[in-house]
């Protein structure tokens, strides 16, 4: 064998190693990613899966979901508003023994407006559930199945107890949202004035 075999020989070699090393390198980042996503978004991750048929395909669309949140601008509330809220909440719960079909309708509306006063955008549904899933993952089935009711209850074909169970979710996803930024006292935000030395 002479030197110009050997050494495309070993040229060779170190390409396939090369090869070998970054499709592992590959498989890994692409598995710490699955790791990452199925964690960040909990059971979201496998209804993206199955609603998209494909674990690729599901990444894709929870890595694009958390770019596009990230360009958002959501806030915390007030604490002014967070009580208005919560106030909004008590009395639509109050109303529920009276006027449950028409309280699901309410409790929804509300949590449109919390969403919106927080920075979500107000696409359709779908959007805004997604929107959710970024950083409030655990609630985004509540949203999911009371908006299903709510649609249900439009056509009739609820019952009160589901009604009630409806209310239950939009409650969940609500509390989630009810996000308060600490008020800032103002006596510790300004500057301390400097002693002035006596003469």
């Amino acid at each position: 064998m002479d030197a110009t075999n050997t050494q495309a020989l070993l040229v060779l070699g170190i390409v396939v190693i090369l090869a070998l090393v970054a499709l592992a390198v590959y498989f890994f980042y692409r598995r710490r990613q699955s790791h990452r996503l199925a964690a960040r978004f909990g059971s979201e991750y496998g209804h993206a899966v199955d609603e998209l048929g494909s674990r690729s395909k599901a990444e894709a669309e929870l890595r694009r979901r958390e770019a596009r949140v990230a360009g958002l601008d959501i806030v915390a509330l007030a604490p002014g508003e967070a009580v208005r809220f919560t106030g909004e909440w008590k009395r639509l719960q109050a109303e529920f023994v009276d006027n449950p079909a028409g309280v699901v309708g309410q409790a929804d509306q509300l949590v449109r407006e919390l969403m919106q006063q927080r920075g979500y955008p107000m696409g359709d549904f779908e959007h805004r559930a997604a929107d959710i899933s970024v950083d409030h993952p655990d609630v985004v089935s509540n949203y999911r199945a009371a908006q299903e009711i709510r649609a249900r209850n439009l056509h009739g074909e609820v019952d009160t107890e589901e009604l009630r169970k409806a209310v239950v979710h939009y409650r969940a996803l609500f509390d989630e949202l009810l996000e308060v930024r600490p008020e800032v006292d103002q006596r510790q935000s300004m500057p301390a004035r400097p002693v002035e030395a006596r003469s």
